[in-house]
């Protein structure tokens, strides 16, 4: 039996492995997950795996430990390298892996690195991480002879990108891969679409210079929405730091989040799929699901999480989800797993096929409502769920209308607003929305005092 390996119990987490590296995660913790992950690929009767890593700095180092951790197990590994995790994903399906591996810190801070896998054609989250832990600290590894087949893949990706452009007119477009994993595909793809193209902080460095890789955080958009005006462009385009989570801004520098996206992809995909299920999850507005009702779609609110969502689509065969923080999922035409070069592709071909307006006179035709900023304040992990817990059968006491698919989000006449428990971070989530300022701050004063009746304060 090999040598057991005890991880920092932070790192373990409910849809990928993270920690900090140096403090948290260590090489020696990259080898035990190659071996732990190896044993369950070949547990359930799998040889072959695809391993890709981020720009990080620590990438590499961790990428090798853990193709090392697999071949101890006999596991075959086919080594795509650097690149976005959308892209690792795309290679699991193409090389007919058993399981996929990807080195990325997301959109976390540089210090940061993590894990986030697949296997049988399927998200690993939840029980199947804690389960890498528990094999770790048993030492009960399986053992072999594997090899390593360097299997780059980026120059087919780009091509099934292309594959489902379909404009009709050239755009102006301006790309920020905010010097994440995007870069070099990115680059390579605005070569080949029509149009004129803008590219920013496309080379790939992992101390990320430019600003943080994050999308939905407004003030990583300022260069992008300053440069779209400079340049007089259509629209917009920024990636995080991995690539699975798309950040648009239109001609006036306007922000559209994932679920006015949404409108626009739910209104192309139901073209074509007239009543599928079109899924998206609860922090989303509800303007998103009464516009897909109204286009004749099925809406589905679903759990917050990009593992949660595409298990949901597989269930339910539904072509289209998304989620408020950018995650977006194409099963229409494509895999059905959340690859933002992907939705980028397909948001220009939806604009680049409108003859007669523009992303920013669709923004402007848009129901908007008046809403709160997703609000993340501290609440220690042992506690998280209890609040949602008490919130909840205070609620059910009086008769509200609550959904409780993912913490609680509360219908009224007004509005709605929510709560829910982070499951990465020892935070509760809140956010509200309502169809003007009189109706949010009724909204906000509700759920503030439902906090305070848990011993909490809502941030100001």
């Amino acid at each position: 039996m090999a040598e057991a390996h005890r991880f920092h119990p932070s790192i373990l987490r409910e849809y990928d492995i993270r920690g900090i590296v140096g403090e948290t995660l260590h090489s020696s913790d990259a080898n035990a997950i190659g071996r732990a992950f190896g044993t369950e690929v070949v547990r359930q009767g799998g040889r072959r795996v695809c391993v890709g890593y981020d720009g990080r700095l620590s990438s590499p180092d961790l990428e090798r430990a853990v193709v090392d951790g697999l071949v101890a197990c006999g596991i075959e590994v086919r080594r795509i390298g650097r690149g976005p995790t959308p892209m690792l994903y795309y290679a699991t399906k193409v090389l007919e892996a058993d399981g996929g591996l990807m080195i990325t810190g997301s959109h976390n801070p540089p210090s940061h690195n993590g894990f986030k896998m697949m296997l049988g054609g399927r998200s690993f989250y939840g029980h199947d991480i804690k389960r890498l832990g528990d094999v770790a600290a048993s030492g009960a590894f399986a053992s072999g002879k594997g090899m390593i087949v360097d299997a780059p893949v980026m120059g087919e990706y780009v091509e099934r990108l292309l594959r489902d452009y379909s404009g009709q007119r050239e755009l102006t477009v301006v790309w920020d891969a905010g010097n994440g994993a995007t870069g070099e595909v990115m680059s390579q793809l605005i070569k080949r679409l029509p149009g004129r193209h803008v590219a920013l902080n496309a080379t790939i460095d992992g101390t990320f210079p430019a600003h943080h890789p994050d999308p939905t955080e407004p003030e990583n958009l300022h260069q992008l929405q300053d440069t779209v005006l400079a340049e007089g462009a259509d629209l917009g385009i920024a990636f995080d730091g991995d690539g699975d989570r798309i950040g648009v801004v239109d001609g006036l520098g306007r922000i559209l989040w994932g679920d006015q996206l949404m409108i626009l992809y739910s209104e192309n995909v139901l073209e074509k799929h007239p009543g599928a299920t079109i899924i998206a999850d609860v922090k989303a507005s509800q303007v998103l699901f009464d516009e897909i009702a109204r286009m004749g779609g099925n809406p589905l609110m679903w759990r917050t999480g990009h593992s949660l969502i595409k298990t949901k689509m597989a269930e339910t065969g539904s072509p289209l989800a998304g989620e408020m923080s950018g995650h977006i999922f194409f099963a229409d035409r494509y895999y059905g797993f959340d690859d933002a070069l992907y939705a980028a592709v397909r948001l220009l071909g939806i604009v680049a096929g409108w003859t007669m307006t523009t992303l920013a006179a669709r923004y402007d035709a848009m129901p908007h409502m008046v809403n709160t900023p997703e609000m993340r304040f501290p609440c220690p992990d042992e506690r998280k769920f209890a609040v949602i817990d008490e919130v909840k059968a205070r609620l059910r006491d009086s008769g509200a209308r609550v959904s409780d698919i993912d913490g609680v989000r509360v219908s009224t006449p007004a509005g709605w607003w929510l709560l829910r428990a982070s499951n990465t971070q020892a935070v509760l989530v809140a956010r509200a929305e309502a169809r003007d300022a009189a109706g949010l701050r009724a909204l906000r004063e509700e759920l503030g005092a439902q906090l305070r009746a848990s011993g909490l304060q809502l941030p100001s």
